[in-house]
């Protein structure tokens, strides 16, 4: 499936310059709420910044303005990808890199995770000595 237009089970998808090609993510996307923290604007200048017409439910990717997310709806709310506010804010407004994408939080399943990989590890070691 190669339609920007279609959205991909459990995933979010993005439509890039290149109509030919869709990016799937997995990560929540940004509110209105947290666009206008990270940029540091008016909730109403976040709008007027949104690729969106009252025409079209998904316009098409306009590089001067901020492109969120495709949505199944018009009561969907809006989302952003933070690469997307990211190239927005460097690009349009002149901004320097103001969102950082950090790496999600140690969970409880993320440490059993790599105990299992070390003790993995501790019986390949093993096995190989024994050879």
């Amino acid at each position: 499936m190669n339609d920007p237009n279609v959205s991909m089970s459990g995933c979010s998808t993005f439509a890039s310059p290149d109509p030919g090609i869709s990016f799937s993510t997995p990560e929540p996307g940004l509110t209105i709420d947290d666009v206008q923290r990270h940029l540091n604007r008016s909730r109403a200048s976040v709008y007027r910044y949104a690729n969106t017409d009252p025409a079209l439910l998904n316009p098409p990717y306009n590089p001067q303005k901020l492109n969120p997310e495709l949505r199944q709806n018009k009561d969907e709310p809006l989302l952003f990808r933070a690469q997307e506010v990211r190239r927005f804010a460097e690009e349009v407004l002149g901004l320097q890199p103001i969102i950082q994408v950090q790496p999600a939080p140690e969970t409880a399943t993320n440490d059993l995770l790599r105990q299992i990989l070390a003790e993995l590890k501790a019986i390949r070691q093993h096995l190989e000595r024994q050879d």
